[in-house]
This record gives C-alpha cells, structure tokens and sequence, in this order.
C-alpha cells in the first residue's frame, strides 16, 4: 500500500502544477521551450508511428467487436459498443500507457540526476524557481502529448469503424453520426477529455514526485524510477478504474 504521505505529496505538487499551468506568468521562453521540447519527444517524433501501431490493433479490435456483435445478434449495438470500446476507454489509456513509457522514466531520470545533484536549489539560488521553470512545463507538455495522441487516434479509430461498417459507401453517414453523437453525449464527452487530461498529469506528476522523494544518493535513482513507473502504472488503471464506474455502474 502506497504511504499516505506520498499521495498526499503527489495529490499536492498536482494541484500546485495545475494552478501554475493556468497563471500566464508562467509560460517565459525558459518554460515554453522546456514545454516544447517535452511535446516533441513525447508526442510529435513518435506521431507516425504510434498511429501506424494503434490503427492496426484499433482496426482488429473493431472487426472482433463487430463480428462478435453480429454472431451473437447484437448487430443493432455493433457500432455504439466499438466507439464506446474502442474512443471512450482504450485508445486513451493506450496513449497514456504509451507516453508514460516513453517519456515518464525519462522525466524521472531527469528530474532525480537534478535532485541529487542539486541542480533544482542551485536554480532556487539563482532566482529561478525550479517548479515554473523545469517541473511544471514537464507536466504540461506531457498532458498535452497525451491528449493529442489520444484524440488524434480517436478520429482515425472513427474513420475504420465507419470503413467496417458500411466500406466507401457515403450512404452509412446519416446512421454513424446518430449513433456516435448518442455515444458522444455531453457527460460523456466531458469525462473523456477529463480523463485523458488527468492521463496526461499523472504521466509527468508521479514520476517527478518519485524523483523528488528519494535521498540525494546516486544510487537511489533507479529506485526513483523504479517507483515513479509503478506508481504510475496503478494511477493510470484507478484513473480508468474510476471512470469505468461512474460510466457504467
């Protein structure tokens, strides 16, 4: 069980990273280049190939989900269950997963070589303060990665869905849209990009909390790691846990 001062810690440079998000103040050169270059890695240079890799497994997903749906005469339900399966629930948690593997040990690394070596109150030092200038643009920049991932191959999993349901044929249009703006309810809508934003917060929030935890000892920077992608493991599946819930139950 994860200490409750550690979710308190976590709980707390989260609401302190999102209230620094929304001060203009804080977008400078500094942060807006760290911000950018968080964006870039996570996101951008890996673009074409996560879409690539999520269109393929998204378009056997929904031929499972539809041919299931037509074996067992749910066919009526075919197309709302795969927008629900596949845009509501998977595709946001699989760009989470991805962004979290990609840039969240990288994060972590960063964050705990600074704090072992001092870097963050050399900054303070300096007059420069370590959370608007280093901590919070990660943050940003990973929520950012996130969500763009997440919608962009939300679109493209809607464009294949359309294409197994009714192929070329423009005349399925009327129907897709009926169905899927049923799905796309204002609640639903709303939680989804409330879930991915959290997604994307939790992909930067513990991985820095983790990195900040550990003792300034070069040897506790794998455990920093270590702890910041477990961590972040089970926040992404409570996160998703939660909204399941609420949705559903």
């Amino acid at each position: 069980m994860e200490p409750l001062v550690t979710r308190l810690r976590r709980t707390g440079f989260a609401a302190v990273a999102f209230a620094t998000a929304l001060s203009p103040s804080a977008y400078d050169p500094a942060a807006r280049r760290v911000a950018a270059r968080q964006i870039y890695f996570s996101a951008w240079q890996a673009l074409p190939g996560f879409t690539l890799v999520c269109a393929l497994v998204s378009w056997v997903l929904i031929r499972i989900v539809i041919r299931s749906s037509n074996d067992y005469g749910l066919s009526a339900y075919a197309l709302e269950l795969t927008v629900r399966v596949m845009v509501l629930e998977l595709i946001p948690l699989f760009a989470a997963f991805f962004v979290g593997l990609r840039s969240g040990a990288a994060i972590n690394t960063q964050v705990v070589q600074m704090h072992i070596r001092g870097e963050l109150d050399a900054l303070q030092r300096a007059g420069r303060d370590p959370l608007r200038h280093e901590l919070v643009p990660r943050v940003i920049g990973s929520a950012v990665a996130v969500m763009l991932l997440a919608f962009l191959n939300c679109a493209v999993a809607l464009v294949l869905t359309y294409y197994e349901m009714y192929g070329i044929s423009p005349w399925g249009l009327a129907q897709f849209l009926r169905i899927t703006g049923e799905v796309f309810d204002p609640v639903a809508t709303v939680g989804l990009g409330l879930k991915t934003l959290l997604f994307g917060i939790a992909v930067a929030v513990i991985p820095i909390t983790s990195a900040l935890a550990v003792p300034r000892r070069e040897r506790m920077a794998p455990v920093a790691v270590l702890r910041g992608m477990v961590g972040l493991v089970l926040a992404l599946v409570a996160i998703e846990g939660v909204f399941l819930a609420i949705s559903y139950v």
